[in-house]
């Protein structure tokens, strides 16, 4: 598992000193993992003590375990500039993450759903949508696709905690999508995120989170690339795993 995974799953945990190391560390990996918590402690302004908590609050047995997952996760991070090895590294990557998911529970929670809701939060996060769509209707589990915030927020009055909603979004931090989440889990609905592997409001909101890896790269000419194979694969796998839970 992933640091921002472990982030987003303890994040109710978390106090302001807690997500300021945590900003700290995520950004500086490679160097954290030859700190000793003395030297983390003075550089993020907190006690050791603080620092050992944050450790265990991320379940670790201590600062030493901490520092050894921080280790092994820089160290086996594979960055490239070659565009078609980032794909390949992305790809490869999402396997990964997806082997973590518990698909088995979003398939039963897809199963007994009144309605299924989905959306993507951009134009190319919208075409996900639109092909997860089109492949439950091939077993005729027909999702609705919501296709902007005017239908969203038109549809959202009639939902309740009979129905899901499942969100595909790349940062995950989009502004109109937490405070419509946070409304949504007020009246029960059940939330769905499919997100980039990254520390963010979205899957925090929300214990059905499904990660995919995307790395924005730059052309020769500063134009930037992202994929968005990954969700591909992703709503793929969702949806391969809901038909042999529900013996389709």
């Amino acid at each position: 598992m992933k640091l921002v995974m472990l982030i987003n799953k303890n994040y109710e945990k978390l106090n302001e000193n807690d997500l300021s190391v945590l900003q700290y560390v995520l950004s500086n990996k490679d160097k954290c993992y030859n700190l000793s918590i003395n030297e983390l402690a003075d550089i993020c302004f907190v006690s050791r003590s603080s620092i050992h908590r944050l450790a265990k609050k991320l379940d670790f047995n201590g600062f030493s375990e901490f520092k050894t997952f921080l280790k092994w996760e820089s160290q086996s991070e594979y960055h490239t500039g070659n565009l078609s090895e980032t794909l390949h590294s992305d790809i490869l990557q999402t396997f990964k993450n997806l082997n973590t998911v518990d698909f088995r529970s979003i398939s039963e929670i897809l199963l007994n759903a009144n309605r299924i809701f989905i959306h993507g939060t951009g134009t190319a996060q919208q075409f996900c949508a639109a092909e997860c769509q089109r492949m439950f209707s091939i077993i005729q589990t027909y999702l609705i696709l919501i296709h902007d915030q005017v239908e969203f927020d038109a549809m959202y009055r009639g939902m309740n905690a009979s129905d899901v909603v499942i969100t595909i979004s790349l940062s995950g931090d989009t502004p109109e999508i937490a405070s419509k989440t946070k409304q949504l889990n007020a009246k029960g609905v059940t939330v769905i995120t499919i997100t980039n592997l990254q520390n963010n409001k979205l899957a925090q909101m929300s214990p059905y989170n499904i990660y995919v890896t995307t790395t924005e790269e730059l052309t020769t000419h500063g134009l930037g690339i992202t994929s968005f194979v990954p969700f591909y694969i992703a709503i793929e796998k969702m949806y391969r795993e809901f038909i042999v839970y529900a013996n389709c």
